[in-house]
Formats: structure tokens, sequence, C-alpha cells
């Protein structure tokens, strides 16, 4: 029984390495020259940066054995930084108020008193969730201005389910703590994210690697469900008796034939963000002081900035340090062009005074055409409408564009094992 995988991301070397346990080989069909899809990573002149930035928080006590390998992991404890008008505050902002003016932290404190008061059944949108959560001062100046650089997209475009414990609700007694001196208690969803030591993240797969038959330079562009083959753009082709693919929704639709009406309209109503990936090495050791950290700042491209050698030391040359932005754009919108983005993001993040011109002896930016979902409130029935007819063709889609989730790296991984 020939079982074919496409993509050798997390989930589809997942999924290889799970029936490889099962006795089942497989084949992997990857369209670059290297696996591990998001969870790769690039080196240039000794620094090395992932695809996208990434920790493990798996619950699984398997998962994190697996992940660990032979090596191990650096295990951080998160306290994220926010940068707002100047300021520095520790993450999250809503219980850190402290560095702000006496006047702002009026405005938030008495506003979270005042904010309205909603049934969970009564909220219809992101935009009423966050003023229910933090009142209309902080809704406004804080995660309304993150939502629209990270997710491309105002919080009232929004839907709520795909929240759950990654925004983080204070009670009045942490504000007022909070507004007086810095906190050291973390808030953050997970107390404790693991990286590896030596190879960058992708290494957490090495073990599910070995041993699997992954074909590259291999990128689909048809698929034939009826006769049970996979055509490639080199021309070449493979009949499957079992399809697995981790290819985006919006992809593998193009590639298939006859596409029903109701398909096509559910995939051309789909949303997600596209994004740039601004990496930069330094020649001193001390550029990052946060792990990551936000920026609120409308002026100022990037999201967040995350930083390599924070993460492991192994991600730079001795006596050097690096930093990673991130620079999200709605996929139905306008994208600025690369050289203003990596601009952009030196200029501001040297206004800021991260670092200095002079520090800098790296840099580059490299464009994700997916990043991540966007939970518009049609989400839930078009990615159904679609998964449905891959279904009904023999195709398994999984992953966190295959499923059109907001799949974490550990729960990639299980859509692997379950396929």
């Amino acid at each position: 029984m020939q079982t074919i995988i496409l993509g050798s991301g997390i989930a589809g070397i997942s999924a290889g390495y799970h029936l490889n346990k099962k006795g089942i080989k497989s084949i992997i069909f990857e369209k670059d020259t290297d696996w591990g899809g998001l969870c790769a990573s690039f080196t240039i002149d000794g620094f090395r940066f992932d695809r996208f930035v990434h920790f493990s928080f798996a619950p699984d006590k398997s998962d994190k054995q697996l992940f660990a390998g032979e090596r191990g992991m650096w295990e951080h404890t998160p306290f994220p930084g926010n940068y707002y008008h100047g300021i520095w505050l520790r993450h999250p902002a809503q219980n850190n108020l402290a560095p702000l003016s006496i006047e702002e932290k009026v405005k938030i404190i008495t506003d979270f008193v005042q904010r309205p008061r909603k049934e969970p059944e009564d909220i219809h949108s992101y935009d009423e969730w966050l003023r229910v959560q933090y009142g209309n001062y902080f809704a406004e100046h804080f995660p309304f201005v993150y939502t629209r650089k990270y997710w491309g997209v105002d919080a009232h475009e929004l839907e709520t389910k795909w929240v759950g414990v990654r925004m983080y609700t204070p009670d009045l007694k942490q504000v007022l703590a909070g507004s007086y001196e810095t906190q050291k208690e973390c808030f953050y969803f997970a107390k404790k994210m693991l990286y590896p030591k030596q190879g960058g993240f992708r290494s957490i797969l090495n073990t599910c690697r070995n041993g699997l038959d992954i074909r590259f330079n291999k990128k689909v562009v048809n698929i034939n469900p009826r006769q049970k083959k996979v055509f490639f753009e080199d021309g070449t082709n493979q009949t499957y008796d079992r399809l697995i693919s981790t290819l985006p929704l919006p992809e593998i639709v193009k590639m298939l034939p006859s596409v029903p009406q109701e398909v096509m309209k559910a995939t051309a109503d789909l949303h997600w963000t596209c994004g740039y990936q601004i990496s930069l090495g330094f020649n001193r050791p001390d550029i990052a002081r946060y792990l990551w950290f936000y920026i609120y700042d409308t002026d100022i491209l990037p999201a967040r900035v995350y930083s390599p050698n924070l993460k492991s030391p192994d991600n730079v040359p001795l006596g050097c340090s690096s930093l990673q932005a991130e620079v999200f754009f709605d996929c139905k919108k306008a994208i600025l062009p690369a050289q203003q983005v990596l601009q952009n993001t030196i200029e501001k993040l040297i206004q800021m005074g991260v670092f200095k011109q002079e520090d800098l002896i790296v840099s580059d930016i490299r464009f994700e055409p997916y990043a991540n979902i966007t939970f518009v409130p049609s989400i839930y029935k078009n990615r159904q409408i679609i998964i449905d007819y891959l279904r009904s063709l023999g195709i398994e889609s999984i992953g966190r564009f295959g499923k059109w989730e907001y799949a974490w790296t550990h729960q990639a991984f299980a859509h692997g094992k379950e396929v």
C-alpha cells in the first residue's frame, strides 16, 4: 500500500514517524530543498535563525522526551516585554502598568472598574471581548493596536473562540498592584518554554526524521483523486493508495479538478496572514534584553521581536547576539515591499534604543506566504466545507494550515500521530 505525505513540516514528519513505528513505509514529498517547513532554520555567517519563532511547551511527557533528544532543551520562564510610546513594560501590560504616567494609569484603571459586563453568549466579536475584559481605554490603546499589527484586521472583524488561555484577564487587585510596581510573577499561559540546546528548533524532530524517505524539490501542481495520482512541477508523478496532506487549504483546492462551487466559495472566504521575518545579527553579546517583546506603536512595523541567542547561545557565534522581528499582513490586503519593511525595522529599533547601527553585522529579510490563520466569524463553516470535501476525495488534511487551526507545535505534531 503506497502512502504518500505532502509536506515535511512538523505534522508531515510526525505522520511519517508514527507510520514507521507501525511498520508502514511512506514517502514525503517536499517542495523546498530541505525539511522542517516553518520549523526549519537558516544560517548566515554563523547566525542561525528559525523560520518564524518557536518554543515548545508540550504537555505530554513522551513528546517532551522525544523533542529533547540526546542534546536536551533549555528551559525558559517567559517574561516578555512590551514597548509602548517610548516606555518598556513587562508582559502582560495590564498587570504591569507601573512605568506609565499617573494620568494614563488613572484612565486605564477607571475604565477597568467601569468596564461593560456581558455574558459570554452575548459577546459576538473580539472587540467586545477585549472591552469586557480590560475596559475601553486599555483595549483601544493596547490589544486593538496589536490586533491590527498581528492579525492584519481590526478587532471587530474577529470572533473569540480562538482566544482560550492566550490572553490573561487580571482582577482589580492585580491591576492595582501592578500599577505601583512591576510584578515578579509570570502570568504567561505557559510557565516554562523549551528550546533545543543545539541545532535550532527543527532539531526537536531529528529523531522522528531518521529513516524517513523525503523527496525534495517536489512541488505539487495537480492532484487527480480518481486516478490516485499526484503531479509535480518537474514533470513527474506519483500514484498513491493513501494521501496525507499538510498543504494549506487554499493551495490544495487549486490543485484539484472540477471543484464544486460551494467549496470554491468557502476557499475564497478563508483569511490568513502572510509575513516577513527580519533577522539581525550583532557583534556584541548584550543586545537582546528580552526573550521576546511586543510593540504597540503603529509607526513601527514589527508586531513582536524575539532573540535567537537568548533561546540558545548555539544560535550565534561566540561574543555575538541576535534578534528576529516579525511583520504581518492580511492576505487580502496590499503588502509592503521587503526593502521598505527591512529599513523601517532597523531604523525604528535603533530609535527605540535596542541597538546602534555600528552593532549590526547581519541583516536579512524573508517572506512567508502563510503565517497565521485569521479567525473571522465564517472560519468554522468554511474550513469544514473544504475538509469534508477533501475527505470525500480520500485526502486526509492535517497540520496548522491543513486543518486550518491556530495549532501550537505539539498540537501539529499530534495531528500527525492521530492520522
